[in-house]
């Protein structure tokens, strides 16, 4: 079946829409908080999703049974691009992770009480979640199977023990989804648990510091200690948590992408205005042809990117796993994201490096895109180890 990139006018109007309120209502929001210096907080995030939902364009990732547009990928990746020019956007419209992916996943898998307690209010924007999966070294980082944090049987459910790092949202949010081994060592299987942070034994460490500020509630330590859940805290079947952080990683991985080239689209846009503006040895930057190198390869790399996102997106939307896709999408737009604002940080000069231009806060943000949602490397190792899988197979078929 071919692909086909052609945009419904619906579609059209509904990226024109977002690219509208972007730019009217979210980058003037962005400018004052990055000249404040700060993380987006719940009451600036409260104040872009009321105005998100006035205008039509709240919560494109959420079914349409939950108050969202009920976009499928294809069409995210247009709103969600337009929606990332600002750092503040994804969060305006409620599509920005955590909550994102969270939302998928509970939609996926959580059982009907479970949608009561925790989904609605989510996806309506009244509260924040956490995904706790990562923990400090020896424990799961890349390597999920060396999950260290435990989930013991009990007569009245599980006790969680365990402490985990990174946790992006953690301050703030009204639950954590998390991960615990719940096997033995010889299966080291894992359980998903959803966890109100407001109770005794979860408790946050500290806000670890960190290149990017751009998430609300940070990136925090969190400790289990004794944490007593029920069995209606497991989020769907016991042992089965590997399989369910698949259904979450393929789509968010290609949400982050679809995000971050808006901004990188954003950086580059400000690159061509300096250049076409300003001159230096008798002629504008952008009639020098080192300049031009460094915008043409911008052009090219937005361009590659968003191909093997839709690719991936139009993969995921005929319900095939998407795996190598989302991989290959992921390690290039991560990769081209950063070199599309750094070059605009260079064609911009001491302006690009200045706070007089948010491209210097955009440079700290975007730098992690390599490491969140699987570092490249480690999406390099998958990608050919599929790819020598596949010579294998025809091989021995032959």
């Amino acid at each position: 079946m071919a692909i086909d990139f052609t945009l419904e006018p619906e579609l059209v109007e509904l990226r024109d829409r977002t690219a509208e309120f972007v730019r009217t209502t979210v980058l003037p929001a962005e400018a004052e908080m990055l000249r404040g210096q700060s993380a987006p907080d719940d009451a600036l995030r409260r104040t872009l999703q009321r105005a998100a939902r006035e205008a039509g364009i709240f919560a494109p990732t959420v079914p349409e049974d939950l108050g969202g547009l009920g976009l499928d990928l294809r069409g995210q990746s247009v709103v969600l691009e337009e929606a990332g020019r600002s750092l503040l956007g994804p969060l305006a419209l409620h599509c920005a992770a955590p909550d994102e992916g969270n939302m998928l996943l509970l939609e996926k898998v959580a059982d009907a009480v479970q949608r009561d307690r925790f989904l609605k209010p989510l996806a309506a924007g009244g509260v924040r979640s956490c995904f706790a999966m990562t923990e400090p070294a020896p424990g799961a980082g890349s390597d999920p199977s060396q999950l260290a944090t435990a989930a013991r049987r009990t007569d009245r459910g599980w006790v969680l023990d365990g402490r985990k790092w990174f946790i992006t949202g953690a301050d703030g949010a009204a639950f954590a989804i998390v991960m615990a081994r719940t096997g033995t060592d010889s299966d080291p299987a894992a359980t998903m648990f959803l966890v109100p942070t407001d109770t005794p034994g979860f408790r946050l460490v500290r806000h670890i510091p960190s290149l990017d500020q751009g998430f609300t509630g940070g990136h925090c330590e969190i400790e289990l200690d004794g944490r007593e859940v029920g069995d209606d805290a497991v989020l769907g079947e016991v042992g089965k948590g590997f399989a369910y952080a698949q259904v979450r990683l393929a789509p968010a991985r290609l949400t982050h992408c679809m995000r971050w080239l808006g901004l990188a689209h954003r950086a580059h846009e400000l690159a061509l205005g300096y250049a076409a503006e300003r001159t230096a040895f008798g002629s504008r930057l952008g009639e020098l042809g080192m300049v031009q190198q460094q915008l043409a390869d911008n052009e090219i790399d937005l361009a590659a990117s968003r191909a093997l996102v839709r690719e991936a997106a139009w993969v995921l939307d005929q319900g095939r796993s998407g795996k190598h896709e989302s991989s290959v999408a992921k390690t290039f737009t991560a990769e081209a994201v950063g070199r599309i604002v750094d070059r605009a940080v260079q064609v911009c000069g001491a302006l690009g490096i200045s706070a007089d231009l948010p491209l210097a806060a955009y440079l700290r943000e975007v730098r992690p895109f390599r490491i969140y949602d699987g570092p490249s490397e480690t999406h390099r190792w998958s990608i050919a180890r599929r790819a020598l899988r596949a010579v294998a197979t025809k091989e021995s078929n032959r």
